[in-house]
């Protein structure tokens, strides 16, 4: 079976280890890449989450690995004000994968709330 793992930030990511991920820290955005060179050199691994804080800091280098690896990758929002660009990016894959926006009806709701 596949492993999954979260890299980013450790303060942010420890709480994934309780749910079964192993957890990646990277302290700087320039490890980014290492890490994940790593990660994708390993068979075991079929999801990888990435704080969304750490991928911004890194720009180019989630879609890099993207583009050359088949490890399924996800940027993930870790708090409220977040620049959501983790949530944009699920929410057009699930839709380009299924057909249907998910998300629609929550982000008209937020919409009316404001």
């Amino acid at each position: 079976m596949a492993k999954a793992c979260i890299v980013g930030e450790k303060h942010l990511i420890l709480g994934f280890k309780g749910i079964g991920f192993e957890i990646v820290a990277v302290a700087e955005p320039e490890d980014l890449a290492e890490e994940l060179f790593m990660l994708s050199r390993r068979s075991d691994i079929g999801l990888i989450l990435v704080t969304e804080s750490i991928a911004a800091e890194a720009p180019g280098v989630v879609e890099e690995f993207r583009t050359r690896s088949d490890v399924i990758l996800t940027v993930v929002p870790m708090y409220e004000d977040s620049p959501r660009t983790g949530y944009n990016e699920m929410r057009k894959a699930i839709e380009r994968s299924m057909g249907i926006d998910l998300f629609k009806k929550e982000e008209e709701e937020t919409s009316e709330q404001e």
